[in-house]
């Protein structure tokens, strides 16, 4: 059978294929400690769940509009309002099936073939991906853990070209953790000043898992407001990942495409999940409080245990809920049966030697690096990273 070239310019996500070895390992019985998938292991908060069922009572459940219901649209205002300051109307608000379809909807509005799309190191795998299927060039700059995996004004400005379509990062970062402030981002906008065809696609769907302060948005620097297209969800900040509720707040030229563009694709997202999602945005905020209280917890308990494994240099993370080691001092390392050359092997190696699960710091563009997400119990993490020290002891 022949199948289609589109399918040899992206590669499939490794963070799903890792937990798809992990599920077939567990399949077989084995105890495996998942520390790969970027999911909240808390469940929805009732009066979110409780809003779905009413929705399903009240009969809503027909075609829904492509860009969202109205009142989901005036929800995300409000939010937007609420707790960023910025000023957005309903038209301005695309909401889709998860913040991955709303990347995808704006990667595909706006690069052409050949078009360039910088993104710094690390980056969420989809990123390249998505630039990728829309026939653009990815052009990365490499950041460093000394810099707090940022991207300097000087690095962007030699990064751009005048085949440069957009910028593309997210704050809080996965996988580093990275939260930029309100003067980096200041210090950033400087150089999109010079450069005014530039569109700055900010990822924020950690916002609400921030260690270090208040979280602050391209989008509030208003002479550059109208080039930014924030993009956002439901997944991390309410437990919803399944629900797959995503949204854009751009201006109404870039959201119209993006509803043009969703309209061949999917049309307009769940009805049941965007009924759930209103009560979600105008409610009480405190169970994403204590959800993101409890993640800093877990925090400083596994930034104890990776920094008491010899050789490997774990800088904290200020939000979302990854650790992003060094591992490399294990490369060139050997238990007697496996030789670990890169991150990928490292990987493979702790899934089937210490039974944990991770993401190797490749697909994320640093190839030193192991992505582990502590979005799981205590008990689980403490296990699990005691399990990965007996592991990387074995080697020499």
């Amino acid at each position: 059978m022949t199948l289609s070239t589109f399918l040899t310019r992206f590669n499939e996500p490794e963070t799903l294929k890792m937990a798809q070895l992990g599920r077939e390992l567990r399949a077989k019985g084995v105890d495996v400690i998942d520390m790969s998938l970027g999911e909240p292991d808390f469940d929805t908060p009732a009066h979110i769940k409780d809003a779905a069922i009413q929705a399903i009572r009240d009969n809503w459940s027909h075609y829904t509009p492509v860009a969202g219901f109205s009142d989901l649209r005036a929800a995300v205002c409000t939010k937007l309002k609420r707790d960023n300051g910025l000023d957005y109307a309903p038209e301005n608000i695309v909401v889709s099936t998860g913040a991955k379809q709303s990347l995808a909807n704006v990667i595909l509005s706006l690069v052409d073939e050949g078009d360039e799309v910088i993104i710094p190191t690390p980056f969420w795998v989809t990123y390249s991906e998505l630039v990728k299927i829309a026939r653009g060039n990815v052009v990365t700059v490499r950041t460093t853990a000394a810099g707090g995996f940022k991207i300097s004004p000087e690095q962007l400005e030699a990064a751009i070209t005048p085949r440069t379509r957009v910028f593309l990062f997210s704050s809080p970062c996965n996988p580093s953790g990275t939260v930029y402030s309100a003067s980096e981002l200041q210090a950033l906008a400087e150089v999109f000043r010079k450069h005014p065809n530039v569109i700055i696609l900010s990822d924020e769907i950690y916002e609400y898992i921030n260690f270090v302060g208040e979280h602050a948005s391209m989008a509030s620097i208003a002479d550059l407001k109208e080039r930014v297209v924030i993009v956002n969800g439901l997944s991390k900040g309410f437990a919803m990942t399944g629900w797959r509720i995503g949204y854009i707040a751009a201006n109404k030229e870039i959201a119209k495409a993006c509803e043009k563009v969703q309209g061949q694709f999917t049309s307009g997202t769940n009805s049941i999940a965007q009924k759930a999602a209103v009560t979600a945005l105008t409610s009480d905020l405190r169970p994403t409080r204590e959800m993101t209280q409890e993640f800093a917890k877990r925090r400083e308990r596994v930034l104890e245990l990776v920094r008491d494994i010899p050789g490997v240099n774990c800088p904290a993370p200020d939000g979302a809920f990854y650790v992003f080691p060094d591992m490399s001092a294990y490369y060139g390392k050997s238990d007697g049966t496996t030789t670990i050359t890169n991150a990928a092997d490292l990987s493979m190696y702790l899934l089937h030697n210490a039974h944990v699960s991770s993401v190797m710091g490749d697909a994320f563009g640093e190839p030193t690096c192991v992505r582990f997400s502590f979005a799981n119990s205590l008990p689980k993490l403490e296990e699990g990273w005691v399990r990965i020290k007996t592991a990387l002891a074995a080697l020499h």
